[in-house]
């Protein structure tokens, strides 16, 4: 079994964007910034945020970081959007999820220019890849695809199943591997014979938030297993009120069987972010009318 690690291929990657991003400011006096927008005071939000400013920082580029109050008003939100969309030292928009209550997160989402939408959830970014014809791609999705690509090679004719159907991961995954001329399945939550399903796929992208839904011996002999599931659970060996992340795949079972699969944490995690600064890089690019770097 082949444990695919998800840090090792990000750091290269990032690598890659830092070298490029060095290119464009001796070149053409670009540097690439990017606008992280958090709203509130969720934890696991902090923690990304931290994250993304932090690797935006070291990969050279300009990081700006707003933090506004959790009762900040939606308009109040939407006009600074306004604001960065507008600023030409700003080449991406990211504004964290989840949002409180009260402002509508579609409507942040396309207010974002999609030019600057650099989480790939605008609908008319949605839209170009549901067409092929562009547009900058949801960043869990783009790191699946790199480790599924470096794992297995060429994609053509497998046989892919995602567990999963959000606009934030399944749907862009279905179309990234048709576009790789995977035959591919959506399941869910409503999906008959979920087991049988999996176990007829060549590549299983788990991404529906339930820990440890995916068993082990669902798993075809052999498969590829990408697990986008982050989910906290009690872990009472590590003491009194202690937790554990875990994936949407009982990882040790599955490990049995599969040829090579994502552990959660150390897996797909890492992938995003430095898929985050890659579109910051490729978003930079087509704005000064350059050509998209090769990653």
């Amino acid at each position: 079994m082949n444990r695919i690690d998800g840090k090792k291929t990000a750091a290269a990657l990032r690598e890659r964007i830092a070298g490029h991003v060095a290119r464009l400011k001796a070149d053409h006096g670009l540097t690439p910034g990017l606008a992280v927008v958090i709203v509130g005071e969720d934890p696991a939000s902090q923690v990304y945020v931290r994250n993304k400013v932090k690797q935006t920082g070291e990969a050279g580029m300009n990081s700006l970081h707003f933090a506004l109050p959790a009762d900040t008003p939606e308009a109040d939100l939407l006009a600074k959007i306004a604001e960065l969309n507008a600023d030409e030292t700003v080449h991406g928009i990211l504004v964290q999820l989840p949002l409180p209550g009260h402002i509508d997160a579609n409507k942040v989402i396309d207010t974002i220019d999609p030019a600057k939408d650099v989480d790939g959830f605008h609908v008319v970014n949605a839209g170009r890849l549901a067409t092929g014809t562009g547009g900058l791609i949801p960043c869990t999705p783009r790191g699946c695809l790199m480790l599924l690509k470096q794992t297995v090679g060429d994609l053509s004719g497998k046989r892919a199943i995602i567990v999963g159907r959000s606009n934030i991961v399944g749907k862009p995954m279905a179309q990234l591997l048709l576009g790789e001329n995977a035959t591919v399945t959506i399941a869910h939550s409503r999906t008959a014979d979920l087991a049988d399903e999996v176990a007829r796929a060549d590549i299983v992208v788990a991404a529906v938030g339930r820990a440890h839904l995916i068993k082990g011996d669902w798993i075809k002999p052999g498969a590829t297993v990408i697990d986008v599931g982050m989910n906290r659970v009690d872990a009472p060996e590590k003491g009194p009120g202690k937790t554990r992340l875990v994936g949407d795949v009982d990882y040790e079972a599955a490990a049995a069987h599969a040829g090579a699969i994502t552990p959660v944490p150390g897996g797909v995690g890492p992938m995003t972010i430095a898929c985050l600064l890659a579109n910051t890089l490729v978003a930079a690019c087509r704005q000064a009318g350059l050509e998209d770097p090769r990653l």
